[in-house]
């Protein structure tokens, strides 16, 4: 092995009690605050962008660094895909030059979503590679389907697929859009390719961990079934 992460380690031996109350306060709620002036901005020239691209958007939510986008793109070249982080030193990271059907955005990604929806963007694929686990009980409210956001980031529509090292993150997001939009989606271990699509799936699967995958094809669920764009 070339590489060491602990697995996951919580008090937490399946979903949490509390999931469903938090999934249904998220979605019979109306969150007031505003987007980030800084966001408002990043998610105008993306905007601008993705028109000027005229393709199907992806997109790479909590990109980290930016290979998952380079990758996406390198694989769906009649793709437009954004990859958006909130760290600058993240996005900074050398790894070549961005395909021409790519771009990386620093923005507050729950500001992004929120700002995508109302603008009316409905991504083909939409990406959540490796999120933080929160793996302490106390912190279910900071996993995205714990957090208020989570009706937005489904609402935007596509096949979307979440990667994890930890099973009951999988399993939690999964019944969150059960719960929420009654769309069954489908969770499996898998084996990573050659090319890895992320530095954190290489760390994972060289330590020796099992890594899950989550899809759900989403777009059934827009009102009158409008196709993703």
């Amino acid at each position: 092995m070339q590489a060491s992460s602990r697995a996951i380690v919580s008090s937490q031996q399946g979903p949490h009690q509390d999931l469903m109350r938090r999934v249904q306060r998220a979605r019979d709620s109306e969150w007031q605050r505003p987007p980030a002036e800084h966001t408002r901005l990043a998610f105008a020239e993306a905007a601008r962008w993705l028109e000027a691209q005229c393709r199907p958007l992806i997109l790479d939510a909590g990109c980290g660094v930016g290979l998952s986008t380079r990758r996406l793109a390198e694989r769906h070249p009649d793709h437009a895909v954004i990859g958006v982080d909130r760290s600058e030193l993240r996005l900074s990271r050398d790894h070549g030059a961005l395909p021409d059907n790519a771009r990386l955005v620093r923005a507050d990604l729950v500001d992004f979503w929120r700002l995508a929806l109302a603008a009316g963007w409905r991504p083909a694929r939409h990406y959540l590679l490796y999120p933080n686990p929160y793996p302490k009980s106390t912190q279910l409210k900071k996993r995205w389907h714990g957090h208020p956001v989570f009706p937005s980031l489904l609402a935007l529509g596509g096949v979307l697929e979440l990667r994890s090292n930890w099973a009951i993150y999988v399993e939690e997001f999964a019944l969150g859009v059960e719960a929420l939009l009654g769309v069954e989606g489908k969770i499996a271990a898998f084996t990573p390719g050659v090319t890895f699509m992320t530095p954190f799936e290489r760390k994972y699967y060289e330590s020796g961990q099992t890594l899950w995958r989550y899809r759900v094809d989403l777009a059934a669920s827009l009102p009158n079934g409008e196709p993703a764009r």
